[in-house]
């Protein structure tokens, strides 16, 4: 017979725990982000994105949370992203933009590296994730509307 209230408290447990495991990385990466932002490393970091964020269709702002997701994954970068778009740093088409690149290509290491250890080609995967992520990203921009200022 199912004990339905170990079930419960098992599943309760486990979410704690993976919130507490989110919340280890992103406080400290938002207090990161928030020191660059003072010490105006995050402007340089969009300006050397810009390039890239202009070709994506989104804002050169969008660069710090985009990198954030790419390399620590959706849980983590959802963090970033949401602080960004509370501050007014993220117009909800870079938004809406940004979520679909993660969609297709988020962890890129933590990913590749479990994929790789497993037998497959880290480089293929990792091209295949970035280049579909990119076109899709790009193709969906060009029919995202453009958000005055």
């Amino acid at each position: 017979m199912v004990d339905i209230t170990a079930i419960i408290s098992e599943g309760i447990l486990g979410g704690l725990k993976s919130v507490l495991n989110i919340a280890i990385i992103v406080f400290p990466l938002m207090i990161v982000m928030e020191i660059a932002k003072d010490l105006k490393i995050l402007d340089k970091i969009s300006e050397l994105c810009e390039p890239l964020t202009k070709w994506m269709g989104v804002s050169k702002e969008s660069a710090f949370p985009l990198a954030i997701g790419l390399v620590f994954g959706l849980a983590y970068g959802a963090g970033i992203i949401i602080q960004s778009a509370k501050e007014g740093n993220l117009d909800k088409r870079s938004l809406v933009l940004i979520s679909i690149f993660l969609v297709c290509c988020h962890a890129v290491i933590e990913d590749t590296l479990i994929f790789a250890a497993v037998g497959a080609n880290g480089f293929f995967l990792l091209t295949i994730r970035l280049i579909t992520a990119l076109i899709l990203t790009v193709i969906i921009s060009k029919r995202l509307p453009v958000q005055e200022k």
